[in-house]
C-alpha cells in the first residue's frame, strides 16, 4: 500500500481510498441539506406514479439533479432516469439506485402531504428512496475532487411490478463509455422494523425469490342440494390448500426456507349452485434454486394428485418472479465498515435472517458485486410491533433517516472496498 499525493492509498487489489477526511462533514452536510430531501420526497409523495411510465417523478428527478454537472440520460421503454458523476480521479465505477414507483393503495396515514392519487400511494418508501439518491447525488458532485472513478446513479422505475432493473440493463445501465462496465452496487431500502438512522445488513441471501401460483380445480356444477350428483371442486380446493402448508413444513429444509402463501380463493356465485370450477392464487418464496425448484414439483404434485383422488382436474400455472437478492460478502463488509465510521458501531446491525419479501434489484447483483440493506426509519416513541411497515397504506417514516441514507450511499461510492482497476469485461459466451 501506498499513500497518494492527496492523503488517499493506494491498495494492493489497486482501488483508491477516499483521502483522509472524506467522510469529513459528510453526515453534517447531509442533515444540513435535509429540508430540500424532505420536499422532494414529499412532492413525489402527494402524486405517485405506478409501473413504468412515471413521467412526472421522472421530471422531479431531473429537475433536482439539474446544475450538478451529472451525464443525464433517460430511457427509451420506461420513465428512467441515469445520472452518471465523473470523478477527479481514475477508477471503476459504483452504481447507486433507487426505485420510483408506487403501489396501488388508497393512502389512509392523514399526512399533509398524503397521496392526492385515488388509488395509488408510496407505501414501500420508494418516494424515499428516490430523494435520499438525489441527496446523495448533490454530496457527491461537491466532493468530486476525492473521487475515483464514476458513480452511476440508477433511477428505476417498476420494481413492484414489470422488472424495471432487467429492463434497465438491457437499456445498458451497467455499461460504461470505457467497456469497464460496473465494478460495484449498492442500494438500500427503508423500514419501520428498524429504530431510525440505523443500518441493518448480512451478506448472501438477504431478499426471496418471488413467484406466482395458479392452480384451477376443475370438477363438475350441480345443485347445492345433491353434490352426490355434481363434483364439487370448492372442497379439492381447500384441501390442496391445506397440503401445500404441510408439502413445505415436511419436505422443505428449515435452513433454507421457503413460503407458501394462497392469498385468494374464489368459486361459485350463489349459495344453491356448485360451481364448475374453484381459483386459488398465491405466492411462493425461496431462498436457492434448489429450494425454488423443490417448490415448484411439490406444488405442482400436490394439487394433479389431490385432484386426481377425488376425481377432478388440477390445471397448475407457475410465474417465476424475481430472483434472490445475494448480497456479495466483500462488498457488504466494506459497507458494513463504511457504515460504522460514517454512523458508529451502535447504528449499524448485523441482519440475522433474510427478508422473504421480493426486490428486482436482484437482477444488478446476478451481474455485479454489491449489497442491498435495510434503513431503519421507524418514527421515536412508536413500538416496534405498533409501527406499520412497508406495503402498509398507513405507514409513514421517519424523515430524518433521510439524511442518513443520502450520506451512506454517498460514502459507499467515495469507499466501496478494495475493487480492480477498471478493465474491460468479457460478456459471457465471447
Amino acid at each position: 500500500m501506498r499513500v497518494t499525493a492527496e492523503g488517499g492509498t493506494v491498495t494492493a487489489a489497486g482501488r483508491d481510498t477516499p483521502p483522509r477526511g472524506a467522510f469529513a462533514g459528510l453526515l453534517a452536510e447531509a442533515r444540513a441539506a435535509l429540508p430540500g430531501i424532505v420536499a422532494l420526497r414529499r412532492s413525489i409523495h402527494r402524486f405517485p406514479e405506478r409501473g413504468t411510465h412515471l413521467p412526472r417523478t421522472q421530471q422531479a428527478v431531473l429537475e433536482a439533479l439539474g446544475g450538478l454537472g451529472l451525464d443525464l440520460a433517460t430511457g427509451s421503454r420506461l420513465s428512467s432516469v441515469t445520472a452518471t458523476l465523473e470523478g477527479a480521479r481514475p477508477g471503476p465505477t459504483v452504481l447507486l439506485r433507487a426505485d420510483m414507483d408506487a403501489l396501488p393503495l388508497d393512502e389512509e396515514t392523514g399526512l399533509d402531504f398524503a397521496s392526492r392519487v385515488p388509488g395509488s400511494m408510496h407505501a414501500c418508501g420508494h418516494d424515499t428512496h428516490t430523494a435520499m439518491l438525489v441527496g446523495a447525488a448533490r454530496l457527491l458532485a461537491a466532493r468530486r475532487p476525492l473521487l475515483a472513478g464514476r458513480v452511476v446513479f440508477m433511477f428505476q422505475p417498476a420494481e413492484e411490478s414489470g422488472g424495471g432493473a432487467r429492463q434497465m440493463i438491457d437499456e445498458g445501465v451497467l455499461e460504461t463509455a470505457d467497456g469497464s462496465g460496473v465494478a460495484a452496487a449498492f442500494a438500500l431500502h427503508i423500514t419501520t422494523r428498524f429504530e431510525s438512522g440505523t443500518l441493518h445488513l448480512r451478506p448472501g441471501p438477504t431478499f426471496a425469490a418471488s413467484d406466482g401460483l395458479h392452480v384451477t380445480v376443475r370438477g363438475r356444477g350441480g345443485h347445492a342440494s345433491a353434490p352426490h350428483r355434481a363434483l364439487d371442486p370448492v372442497p379439492v380446493a381447500c384441501e390442496i390448500v391445506q397440503a401445500l402448508q404441510t408439502m413445505v413444513t415436511r419436505t422443505v429444509d428449515v435452513f433454507d426456507p421457503a413460503v407458501v402463501t394462497v392469498a385468494s380463493i374464489h368459486a361459485g356465485t350463489t349459495a344453491n349452485v356448485i360451481p364448475e370450477t374453484a381459483e386459488i392464487r398465491g405466492t411462493f418464496r425461496t431462498l436457492s434454486p434448489d429450494t425454488r425448484q423443490l417448490v415448484r414439483d411439490g406444488i405442482t404434485r400436490v394439487a394433479h394428485h389431490i385432484a386426481a383422488a377425488h376425481g377432478a382436474h388440477a390445471d397448475v400455472t407457475l410465474t417465476e418472479g424475481y430472483p434472490p437478492v445475494v448480497n456479495d460478502p466483500a462488498r457488504t463488509a466494506a459497507l458494513h465498515d463504511t457504515a460504522v465510521t460514517l454512523l458508529g458501531p451502535d447504528r449499524v446491525h448485523h441482519l440475522p435472517a433474510p427478508f422473504m419479501g421480493a426486490e428486482d434489484f436482484s437482477y444488478v447483483l446476478q451481474r455485479v458485486p454489491g449489497a442491498m440493506a435495510f434503513l431503519g426509519a421507524r418514527p421515536p416513541g412508536t413500538p416496534p410491533a405498533g409501527a406499520p411497515d412497508i406495503h402498509s397504506n398507513r405507514v409513514v417514516f421517519d424523515e430524518n433517516a433521510l439524511a442518513t441514507g443520502a450520506a451512506l450511499h454517498a460514502a459507499a461510492a467515495l469507499q466501496p472496498g478494495p475493487l480492480p482497476d477498471a478493465v474491460p469485461r468479457v460478456r459471457p459466451g465471447t
